[in-house]
């Protein structure tokens, strides 16, 4: 009895370690199947071999592997940053320690993002998850990026994971955009509106004179004297509803962060060429171009109406940022942007700009977010040296970004100190400052200051093939493209339905969030 009790227990045991073995063999053909669907599978297999111990079972559909890997980054994000954290006793120099600082940002917000993702509030369409993968992946590239701007990537930059992680949310932007559906983006607008902006905030924009919350004066007639103060005040309202700022005319000279938790916010006044907000950080100054924004804008659903945001920094100290947006459903209506090298930093998430001012030199318009500018007017300014002026610099880094920039029915022009010296610089629509670059010109002005080539190369043949840059119905003097680049991600667009996947209602999703900003626009071409 004894001896056939022991033997019962080998057998179990043996089938055991053998189920346990297959269990392991079927796991492994499991994260083969689905990882080889990824761009980054050797990434993909070994994060997800160490996270499968870690869970009971292995998603069996591509939705659950997709909310699998998912929660790898999410995971891998969080212990990075803890990892960051420690770093700052590493850091050798003050350069260092500002590009470091920036990361610890870009990851914080990184998480925020991947968690909502995870765990979103709302019923969220793919376009959705999709925007929100773009900009965590692009908070990583900007990470990186501050530390090579400001040479100094030899030390602390080598020991942040962004590579990994940078691949493990690329693999869950395939993931979704494989998932994803045309039809399931498709919304309905509101009296000339995306449904994204409420009755309200509609009013609020075409109100000649909207009921302010509090209201800014340099001469104390208001509440406060500094917007920043306002903001202050922000955090003590009751419920969610818009904030609105109302801010006198006047020049202030102060640097504003408007943070995360600071959503549905309006900034507003009567007169942008008589209410500026100016600073002079830049990257010659010591700042990364990320920190060098005169105003800094992370709060979902910002509106800004009528104001002018200005950079001082000059052309000499290079990337010197009036305003950076990183904010989702932003809208800017009848602003002014003033700088020289990158001047407006359309960061990520999604915006649009109608009827705004734009000015600067080198790369003025850049940043990866999915952008449309709709009746603006562009103006290149005089440079310094011997530089030629890039209208855009747009940053995709993933073919699977849903970013670009879309200017339509907008000019561009040289502003009046440029004009007399048209024959001394160069000023091209845009080159490709990251590998999948994106923009396009639809229905604009282009004057006599627009090299006939059109575009210009970032670093000789870098990305010419793999960027996309078109150009549909343009009109003046430079709209020819008879002489444009021969690239192969160089198009000139006849189809117009090619030309409309840049529209508002496709590109932005603007029938589901613009409506409610009370701004005008329209949705197709």
């Amino acid at each position: 009895m004894a001896k056939s009790l022991g033997l019962i227990i080998v057998f179990i045991s043996l089938f055991s370690l053998f189920s346990q073995a297959l269990s392991r063999i079927s796991s492994n053909n499991a994260i083969e199947f689905w990882c080889s669907k990824t761009p980054h599978p050797q990434t993909c297999k070994h994060f997800a071999r160490n996270h499968y111990l870690l869970q009971d079972g292995f998603p069996k559909s591509a939705s659950e592997f997709k909310k699998f890997i998912l929660r790898i980054a999410m995971d891998e994000s969080v212990k990075a940053q803890n990892h960051n954290k420690w770093l700052g006793s590493k850091c050798g120099s003050k350069q260092e320690k500002a590009a470091w600082s920036d990361c610890l940002n870009l990851y914080e917000d990184t998480i925020s993002i991947l968690n909502e993702t995870l765990n979103p509030t709302r019923n969220s369409p793919s376009y959705d998850l999709q925007t929100w993968l773009s900009t965590a992946l692009t908070n990583l590239d900007t990470c990186q990026t501050g530390f090579v701007e400001l040479g100094v990537d030899n030390n602390v930059l080598t020991l942040i994971p962004n590579k990994n992680i940078s691949e493990i949310i690329s693999n869950t932007l395939a993931l979704n955009n494989a998932s994803s559906t045309t039809q399931e983006n498709k919304n309905s607008y509101k009296n000339g509106f995306p449904n994204w902006l409420s009755h309200g905030d509609r009013t609020l924009l075409q109100s000649s004179s909207p009921s302010p919350d509090i209201v800014v004066a340099k001469d104390g007639s208001g509440n406060f004297k500094t917007i920043k103060e306002a903001l202050e005040a922000v955090p003590k309202r009751s419920g969610r509803k818009r904030f609105v700022i109302y801010v006198k005319p006047g020049v202030y000279n102060e640097n504003l962060d408007i943070g995360k938790s600071l959503k549905n916010i309006m900034l507003f006044s009567d007169s942008m060429r008589l209410t500026v907000i100016t600073g002079s950080r830049s990257v010659g100054g010591g700042s990364t171009t990320f920190n060098s924004a005169t105003v800094a804008v992370k709060g979902d659903g910002f509106i800004a109406r009528a104001i002018t945001f200005r950079n001082t920094a000059g052309p000499q100290n290079h990337q010197a940022v009036a305003l950076r947006s990183s904010a989702d459903l932003s809208v800017f209506y009848r602003c002014g942007f003033e700088g020289y090298q990158d001047t407006l930093y359309v960061h990520s998430q999604r915006q649009f700009y109608k009827e705004c001012y734009i000015y600067g030199t080198v790369d003025f318009i850049f940043g990866n977010a999915a952008v449309v500018f709709q009746n603006c007017n562009i103006y290149a300014r005089k440079p310094t040296g011997k530089q030629k002026n890039a209208i855009t610099a747009q940053g995709r880094t993933d073919p699977n970004q849903n970013t670009g920039f879309s200017i339509q029915n907008s000019s561009v022009k040289a502003s009046q100190e440029l004009v007399p010296m048209l024959n001394s610089f160069k000023t091209f629509l845009g080159r490709p400052w990251k590998q999948y670059s994106r923009t396009v010109f639809i229905h604009t002005y282009l004057d006599t200051l627009v090299d006939p080539a059109g575009w210009l190369e970032w670093n000789g043949n870098f990305a010419l093939n793999t960027l996309y840059y078109g150009e549909y119905k343009n009109f003046g003097p430079r709209a020819s493209t008879s002489q444009r680049v021969k690239w192969g991600g160089y198009h000139v667009i006849t189809s117009a339905t090619e030309a409309s996947k840049f529209t508002v209602e496709n590109f932005i999703e603007g029938q589901a969030w613009l409506p409610a900003t009370g701004i005008p626009f329209f949705p197709e071409l």
